[in-house]
């Protein structure tokens, strides 16, 4: 029987996806939460920015079943256009990317607020042989994911959970019929998020799913002019 690998199996995506994971072990497991503890307790919820900065030191990988899900949907969708909003230190940017690569074509374009963790991401891209197949913008989602190249296929949501509503209305006109949307962390979503994706007439049909510590997966069911499906 012949063997079959991926790109998942390439050294140089498997040493900087590790480098990645050690990274998050060593930051403080409860960063996250206590980032939100932090914010919970001001007198208006935090800007965009500093959101990002209560996590500027944070990892912040997607859960590897999370990753291998992502690349499973590239491989099998065959997307032109890949978006995320939470590139982070680029792992799940890299695991849309090594599916890209492997299809022969697509591109990924990732948002990342912090300069610092986009330059980060961006190293990891190259270290991994997959920068050709990515780009990461650096700034407000809501501003850099607002004019985009082409219909959007796939959208990973796995940034500050309050703003998953805004940057996905931001993405919604560039959506097509049958785009999907993964939203990461789904014990921390908003209700607004939920609602929107899950009422009836938003245009999707949305279901929970028990990888990592769940996401929310969603198909889009009308796009860009009166198709549907």
């Amino acid at each position: 029987m012949t063997t079959v690998s991926t790109g998942l199996d390439d050294e140089r995506v498997g040493a900087v996806l590790a480098e990645i994971a050690r990274t998050a072990e060593d930051n403080d497991p409860d960063i996250m939460r206590r980032a939100y503890a932090t914010a919970a307790d001001w007198p208006q919820p935090p800007t965009a920015q500093q959101a990002a900065e209560l996590c500027a030191q944070a990892a912040l990988p997607v859960h590897p079943q999370v990753g291998t899900f992502l690349y499973q949907l590239v491989r099998s969708l065959r997307p032109a256009l890949v978006v995320e909003f939470g590139t982070s230190f680029g792992a799940s940017t890299i695991y849309a990317a090594a599916a890209l690569r492997d299809n022969g074509a697509g591109r990924v374009i990732g948002s990342e607020l912090h300069p610092g963790k986009a330059d980060r991401a961006r190293g990891h891209l190259s270290r991994a042989g997959l920068d050709g197949y990515a780009e990461i913008k650096t700034g407000d989602a809501r501003e850099q994911l607002a004019d985009l190249p082409g219909p959007v296929d796939l959208v990973l949501l796995d940034g500050w959970k309050e703003l998953y509503l805004p940057v996905l209305k931001i993405l919604e006109p560039s959506l097509r019929a049958g785009s999907l949307i993964v939203s990461d962390n789904l014990p921390m979503l908003p209700a607004e998020f939920t609602d929107h994706v899950r009422a009836s007439g938003n245009g999707y049909l949305s279901q929970q799913l028990p990888l990592g510590d769940g996401i929310e997966f969603s198909l889009r069911l009308q796009g860009k002019g009166s198709e549907e499906l």
